[in-house]
């Protein structure tokens, strides 16, 4: 466990082999020991506020043997409880991977990236910015450890999209207002939603109309596209529409032109690359559900 002592010359907070020996003349710096040895320099920035910055220094060779999120837990809880601090923030180049470790295993959650200039090279020198927060739970409990791992683990775009066909088998394509290329209905998964409910719900928001969710087509990756980053989708079946949906849809304006029911002459036209190579297989599939990448099967 931690442990914290003073005498007359210094004072010293330790976990074992590591320590932390406070600078002169300021309450949030210090200079970082292993095994007796001087090998960095950790501080606490103050504004006054209850706030700080948590910034370091150590030799290369020390950065990746798990000494550096030991003496950030010592400062960290110095920081609370010595400093009355309500909040700690660190933050670390995106290309440092021993820092953004070090960094999470000191306790501190994920919270995103802060964008920097370009760079020579064409490179732009974004950093990831991590917080702790008095009232947050202690990175050893369950519920930190599982705060720690949602803050850092990769996260991808869901989308559901939906099938629905007329009674000649042509496909409903929706004619949008911020792309030019028509797309099947549906949209983005919402967190805690499951992607069933969400194509459901976007047809009922987007189209005004209510449909039944009768099983899953498809799951498609979708790579890099256009500046969007990948994802996956969700390719539903929604059944045959009634015969009079066009007349009774009530569009959500801001976002949908128009829809059309479309044979594969007129999508082959209409829809992004992606969406002609996964309306083509489905066309020709019949078997279970499928895994795509990017529109062709993948296994």
């Amino acid at each position: 466990m931690p442990e914290s002592a003073a005498d007359d010359r210094e004072l010293l907070l330790s976990d074992g082999d590591v320590a932390l020996v406070a600078v002169d003349g300021d309450p949030g710096a210090f200079v970082l020991r292993w095994q007796g040895e001087q090998v960095g320099r950790v501080e606490l920035l103050d504004d006054g506020l209850g706030d700080a910055d948590l910034v370091w220094a150590v030799v290369p060779e020390y950065r990746a043997v798990g000494i550096v999120e030991r003496a950030l837990r010592l400062a960290i809880t110095w920081g609370f409880d010595t400093l009355g601090l309500d909040r700690v923030e660190a933050r670390v180049e995106g290309d440092d991977h021993d820092g953004i470790r070090a960094a999470l295993r000191a306790g501190l959650l994920r919270e995103g990236i802060a964008r920097g200039a370009l760079a020579p090279g064409g490179r732009r020198k974004d950093t990831v910015v991590f917080a702790r927060l008095r009232d947050d739970d202690h990175p050893d409990s369950r519920e930190g450890f599982i705060a720690l791992l949602n803050s850092s683990l990769p996260t991808k775009r869901a989308i559901a999209q939906g099938v629905l066909r007329d009674t000649s088998g042509r496909v409903l394509l929706c004619e949008l207002t911020y792309k030019a290329e028509w797309d099947l209905p549906g949209g983005v998964v919402d967190p805690l939603e499951s992607p069933a409910q969400c194509v459901a719900r976007e047809v009922r928001e987007e189209l005004g109309i209510e449909v039944e969710v009768r099983g899953l087509l498809a799951v498609n990756w979708l790579p890099p596209w256009r500046g969007w980053a990948d994802a996956t989708v969700f390719v539903f079946d929604l059944g045959i529409a009634p015969v009079d949906l066009l007349t009774r849809a009530t569009l959500e304006h801001r976002e949908i032109r128009a829809i059309h029911f479309a044979s594969e002459e007129d999508w082959e036209r209409r829809v992004a690359p992606y969406n002609q190579r996964l309306l083509a297989f489905l066309s020709a599939h019949a078997g279970p559900t499928a895994y795509l990448e990017d529109g062709l099967p993948a296994l």
